[in-house]
């Protein structure tokens, strides 16, 4: 099975009754038509993990946002902390690939979070700020409302040591309220903000127990069956 990123709201854990229940699948690209054909999309969501800053020309190897939009696929994953670190994804880049994607139809995932010497300096609530005014203040209250944000603690994923529930609920709310400040019409309550950072069966419950943060991104656990 190729599970490689899912979101679920918090309906999954706060409500067991409830069928109301937002999963995505996000693949590799070449994984993105065999996935949208394995499942029944209107269920389960399929993103893929990244897509091009451009929309088209002489750019070999790179997947634009309509290429990834003509696979099925409705959402994709954008400035992940390894897209930021190891290919130096600007902020002007990443404000470019969240306009492709919007105007293809796409659902982006944002990720943003801060890393370790930040946190411990300190700085996270201006890192975490900065990240979010730098590549979607640009946009209008309607597109901002159709953004899935995902908070991921750099430090926290794939380390083993992921942040507490308590550590998810005080940056979200803190994104809330940067989002509140800027937008207007009600975005900044219903926009999703997601934890992402060495989730797994055992600690999930206490990260969606948290008033803001609405659901979870999953990395490595996901890859285990059984435990997702």
């Amino acid at each position: 099975e190729i599970l490689i990123g899912l979101v679920g709201s918090e309906m999954c854990i706060r409500d067991r009754v409830s069928t109301k229940c937002d999963v995505i699948i996000a693949t590799p690209f070449t994984h993105l038509v065999s996935v949208v054909n394995a499942v029944d999309t209107k269920r389960i969501g399929v993103g893929a993990e990244n897509c091009a800053d451009k929309t088209e020309g002489a750019y070999t190897g790179e997947v634009s946002a309509k290429m990834v939009a003509s696979t099925g696929a409705q959402y994709v994953i954008l400035g992940h902390s390894e897209r930021r670190a190891y290919y130096h994804e600007t902020p002007e880049i990443l404000k470019e690939k969240v306009l492709l994607a919007l105007a293809n139809g796409l659902t982006p995932i944002f990720c943003i979070g801060e890393v370790l010497e930040e946190r411990e300096a300190g700085k996270h609530f201006d890192v975490v700020k900065a990240q979010v005014e730098e590549s979607l203040f640009n946009l209008s209250a309607e597109d901002f409302g159709k953004i899935i944000l995902a908070y991921e603690p750099v430090w926290a994923i794939g380390t083993g040591k992921a942040a507490t529930a308590q550590d998810a609920e005080t940056v979200s709310a803190f994104i809330r309220k940067t989002i509140e400040a800027f937008s207007s019409g009600g975005v900044a309550e219903r926009i999703r903000i997601l934890y992402g950072g060495s989730v797994t069966g055992e600690n999930i419950s206490s990260f969606l127990r948290e008033k803001d943060v609405d659901g979870a991104l999953i990395g490595g656990a996901s890859l285990k069956a059984e435990e997702l």
